[in-house]
């Protein structure tokens, strides 16, 4: 049992080690293709169905770049297909869900506090909201409403405040940001793997076969590959959150997450109007900040908490170990003048990570926390400010490893 607990922390760790990898990948590719398009200029003398041109110097070379809005009178002889790194992201992302939020479920997935339901309920829940949320997208953009940008985006918009209404009443705060972020994400690789690549595929097969290919694919192509461009820096806000216990863990956390969106959007607007040389609409910055400033402030209202914490049958197991009463000694002068609803160490306003270690039950739901950062290694404390010595962390050891056996 013990080896398995740390081969698991290890699978975590190589999955969310993938999952920044390929996210990188996709969101370069992805915003480099948005400012290339944005940037392209057209002259006289432009090759036949060319919309246009862009000259980019990087790495010691010149590039010339030509852009067919539909595709090329013939099918090039080597074709490059961007899709690898959002198949990769999300498969990744999907695992790393698995590993730590279905597989953890007590702890992470659901605070009682919130609604008490069962580990298998929760986790059936998150996956429906996967798919439900791309079938709701994609129904929208493929209807009547699909055809005003600015209305979908607000509908849209409108759809994402509700959600993230709605999964904060449902899962743990953490788990809430993280599934509107998943959500999202889904759409965004849903957009690639179901609309994108499959009509840049039917225009492939149109060249092959000599046939003129429809514009229509290429337009719906790009429509779905720009909301991608917007909705990028809120997953990534929301993908990190589960640092910052200020955004998730408070009474306004689904309007923080809703204005988060906003502050994205508006990002990724200076940068798109930029690239397309329209301009640098300096307002977005002075409007994201008063948005940063609100959240700041909505941060600092106390959480309201009905009910008693329960401690889950897994905290429980830990809790009436014979090696307890010693440890729960040790948390308290180690760790819990930081990890506390009100922190006594300077410096130290909130729990960090939202995690506190005040009572038995806190303790036990964390036991597995607390062997990992304290125990098997030195993470915790940070520069062993609070002076653990070598035989505590070793009764920590001890007694998860009894509890689990």
């Amino acid at each position: 049992m013990l080896d398995f607990v740390i081969a698991w922390d290890w699978l975590s760790f190589a999955v969310r080690w993938l999952h920044v990898i390929t996210a990188i990948a996709w969101i370069g590719s992805s915003f480099y293709f948005v400012a290339l398009d944005l940037g392209l200029r057209q002259r006289p003398g432009l090759p036949a169905g060319a919309h246009g041109e862009e000259w980019q110097v990087h790495g010691g070379g010149f590039y010339h770049i030509q852009k067919y809005l539909v595709a090329p009178a013939e099918m090039p002889e080597h074709l490059t297909w961007f899709k690898w790194e959002s198949y990769a992201t999300w498969m990744s992302g999907f695992a790393m869900l698995a590993i730590v939020y279905y597989a953890g479920a007590d702890l992470f997935l659901i605070d009682p506090n919130v609604l008490d339901i069962a580990p298998l309920t929760a986790i059936g829940l998150s996956i429906a909201s996967l798919v439900l949320g791309w079938l709701l997208y994609d129904t929208l953009c493929k209807s009547p409403l699909g055809n005003n940008d600015t209305l979908l985006m607000l509908v849209l918009y409108a759809i994402l405040v509700f959600l993230a209404w709605g999964f904060t009443h449902i899962f743990s705060g953490r788990a809430a940001f993280l599934h509107l972020g998943a959500v999202t994400a889904t759409i965004m690789s849903a957009n690639v793997f179901l609309i994108i690549i499959p009509n840049q595929k039917i225009v492939v097969a149109d060249l092959i076969a000599g046939r003129k290919p429809d514009p229509k694919y290429g337009k719906i192509a790009k429509t779905r590959s720009t909301h991608n461009n917007y909705l990028t820096l809120p997953v990534l806000f929301l993908m990190l959150s589960n640092h910052y216990p200020l955004a998730f863990a408070t009474e306004f956390n689904w309007v923080i997450a809703s204005l988060v969106f906003l502050i994205g959007v508006l990002i990724r607007h200076f940068f798109n109007t930029m690239h397309a040389r329209k301009g640098k609409p300096y307002w977005t910055w002075l409007v994201t900040t008063i948005l940063f400033i609100i959240i700041i402030w909505l941060s600092t209202v106390p959480k309201v908490v009905t009910g008693e914490p329960r401690a889950s049958a897994v905290a429980e197991t830990f809790v009436v170990s014979a090696h307890f009463p010693a440890v729960r000694d040790t948390v308290l002068g180690r760790c819990a003048m930081c990890h506390a609803g009100e922190p006594s160490f300077e410096g130290i306003h909130f729990a960090p990570k939202g995690v506190k270690l005040e009572t038995d039950a806190e303790i036990g739901e964390h036991a597995r926390e607390i062997y990992l950062q304290a125990g098997r290694s030195h993470a915790m404390p940070p520069g062993n400010v609070t002076q653990i010595s070598p035989q505590e962390r070793a009764l920590l050891v001890a007694w998860f490893e009894e509890a689990r056996r």
